[in-house]
């Protein structure tokens, strides 16, 4: 078996490869080369070096607010999203780990909001955020506060189940005689949870602040069908601005392209640091 692997292995591993590089990276590659070009569509370029780059942040010689704001209000709302989204998946998860009564019920009430998609799920809660808003004239996109909270309610609603789904995973594979020999020796509940607990589920940890991070980054559907940006694009993630440069300013295509790659190179960045941050923990541990 083992030489007809090695033998066959171009026959399973070349067509993915090629899916790969003609899927993703040529596509990459090229995005990245149209960010220095001036376009309309894919073929039509025109080469305009870093201009591209400086008109994310200057328009006509002044300062364009714009991307700034979008910038750290998503970093905002992610570091957020990623606290309360894991806490609570936590938390839920060690309650269903007990022993309770009606424990797959509950699972799978929590999960089933990840099976709804993020527009019908944004515009059920529109409706929702609204209907109570009203009783004050006011709306969600009142404010961009209005509109942040809404958006934290929304992602956090969506993402606790799915993450609590790992977090049990991750508490069932914890082994008995571990908990035991805390309790033996003598080890409260909270002793518990932050030596032996904690510490053995550093890997889950690390799958699930992984995922919440990079999903509070890229996050785009909810936010165009919650808010839509609004107020004045003052509820703008990263995605939703670039989405907005690229289709919503004609002539600013390139502009959009170079804001793609330096939201790639953020988000890469961030996912680095925070996975090589939660493996030294888990190193440690």
């Amino acid at each position: 078996m083992e030489k007809a692997i090695k033998r066959y292995w171009p026959v399973f591993v070349l067509p993915t490869m090629a899916a790969f590089i003609i899927g993703f990276i040529a596509p990459f590659i090229y995005g990245i080369f149209l960010s220095f070009c001036k376009f309309t569509t894919v073929v039509d370029w025109k080469w305009v070096g870093i201009k591209n780059y400086t008109r994310i942040f200057f328009v006509n010689g002044k300062l364009d607010t714009t991307f700034i704001h979008s910038l750290w209000y998503t970093a905002l709302f992610t570091v957020v999203t990623v606290l309360i989204i894991n806490v609570v998946a936590f938390a839920i998860a060690m309650a269903l780990t007990k022993g309770i009564k009606g424990t797959n019920f509950f699972r799978t009430s929590f999960f089933l909001p990840n099976l709804i998609g993020g527009i019908v799920l944004s515009y059920i809660w529109l409706m929702i955020f609204n209907s109570v808003l009203a009783n004050y004239s006011k709306t969600i996109v009142s404010t961009q506060w209005y509109a942040f909270w809404g958006l934290v309610i929304v992602v956090c609603w969506q993402q606790i189940g799915y993450m609590m789904i790992i977090y049990i995973a991750g508490i069932q594979n914890i082994p008995g005689d571990m908990i035991e020999a805390a309790k033996i020796d003598g080890a409260n509940n909270w002793q518990m949870l932050r030596d032996v607990i904690i510490p053995s589920l550093m890997p889950t940890i690390t799958i699930c602040t992984f995922l919440t991070l990079t999903n509070g980054f890229k996050l785009f559907d909810q936010n165009l069908a919650l808010t839509g940006g609004n107020p004045g694009k003052m509820s703008q993630l990263l995605a939703l601005n670039i989405y907005d440069t690229m289709y919503g300013t004609t002539g600013w295509q390139g502009v959009g392209q170079a804001k793609a790659v330096i939201f790639f190179i953020l988000v890469a960045i961030i996912s680095v640091i925070q996975n090589k941050l939660t493996t030294s923990k888990e190193v440690q541990a």
